[in-house]
This record gives structure tokens, sequence and C-alpha cells, in this order.
């Protein structure tokens, strides 16, 4: 694991869960309080990376295969952990991502069902061994989820079966249940005030509890 003097925060879920807004919310909250925070998302960041983004998320690239898709994500993130997140980290900021690597093992493991141990070490490669300090998973159906968003402005992903995000959500929860230290679940039929106030509570109680130092 790469040692850092910051905070990296990352927020996971399936397609309309809700954790956009909540990324949002929480670096609002830092800023709040007088602490350096940048807000970045997956797949994108650096130009390099939200030109592959846009590569990754066209409906018209129906074609592209799930080792291709794997391989652009890693790209993105690869440029993206790179250039702005261990810099940032470095500087001792808080570092909140939309997606980090989770998302791979969710979307193009556990629903592409990838080879596992393939995609970890391609992982460990693209991050240069950074891991999160603290994953919040905004937990939700998958048909509620879904029902968020509009079909006419859907993304390849968005546009993928119901079975697909069902895995999806199943893959993060798999994740959750082996990686209990670093993971927080969240109920994401919870109304955002509600769980706002629930992720600004478990970050005040890690930073009490001495888990976490935030400059």
């Amino acid at each position: 694991m790469l040692e850092h003097k910051g905070l990296f925060i990352t927020f996971e879920g399936i397609e309309g869960c809700g954790k956009s807004t909540q990324a949002k919310l929480l670096k609002q909250y830092f800023t709040s309080m007088g602490k350096e925070v940048f807000l970045t998302r997956e797949p994108g960041g650096p130009e390099i990376s939200e030109k592959i983004r846009d590569i990754l998320l066209e409906p018209e690239n129906k074609e592209m295969l799930p080792e291709t898709e794997v391989l652009l994500y890693m790209a993105s993130r690869s440029q993206h952990t790179g250039e702005w997140i261990i810099p940032l980290l470095n500087e001792g900021k808080v570092v909140i991502s939309d997606r980090y690597y989770d998302s791979t093992i969710a979307y193009q493991g556990a629903a592409r069902k990838l080879n596992r141990n393939i995609i970890d070490i391609i992982i460990d490669f693209a991050t240069f061994g950074l891991e999160p300090d603290i994953t919040f998973l905004i937990d939700l159906p998958a048909d509620i989820g879904l029902s968020r968003i509009s079909i006419k402005d859907a993304d390849r992903l968005e546009r993928e079966s119901m079975d697909f995000h069902q895995k999806v959500r199943n893959g993060f929860l798999e994740i959750a249940e082996y990686e209990k230290k670093r993971y927080i679940v969240i109920d994401g039929r919870k109304n955002i005030e509600e769980i706002k106030k629930e992720v600004i509570k478990k970050i005040e109680d890690m930073i009490k509890e001495g888990r976490y130092e935030i400059k």
C-alpha cells in the first residue's frame, strides 16, 4: 500500500445511487471546515483520462470487448492517479473520488466475469499501489437506481440490462463484506440529507477515534 500524508475517500455504487451527489456534499463539508479538499471522478480527471472516458461511455461503442473495456479503464485510472491523486495526497490534501478501482472489480469482474486475479494485478500496476483510506458504498437496488436515469441521456454502461446492474450491486456488496475496515455501507433508499448526515458522522467518528488526521 502506497503511503501518503493526505486522506483518500472514494464513493462507490450502482448507476443512479446518488454517490456523485454525496461526494459533492462531502466536499462542501470539508471546505466549510477550512480543509483543503479536491473532488474528482472516474473514469476521468486529467485531460487524457477524460478523453478515454468519452470512448468508454459513448453509447455507439457497443462492439467494445470486456477486455478492451477493462484496459481502457485502467489506462484512464493510471493517468488520473499518477498525475492528480498521488501528488495531491502527498501535499496532505483530502481527495474525494466519485468511483475508483472497486468499480472495476464490480463492473468488469463481477458483471463481465473477467478473471479477478488479472484484474487485481493490473489494478495494482495502474494505481501505483494506492488504496483508498475510506470507501462509502451507497447501496441501492438496481431497479430503483435505473429508474432515476433517463434512457435518452444514458451512457453505454447505464444502458446495460437489469441483470448486469444487479451483478454489479452484488459485486460491490461482496467487496464491502471482504473490506470491512475500509468500507462503509449506507442505505441509498434514504433521502439525500439523511445520507449526508450519516456520511459526515462516520467521518467525524473516525477522526475522533484517531484513525485519520486531516490538516
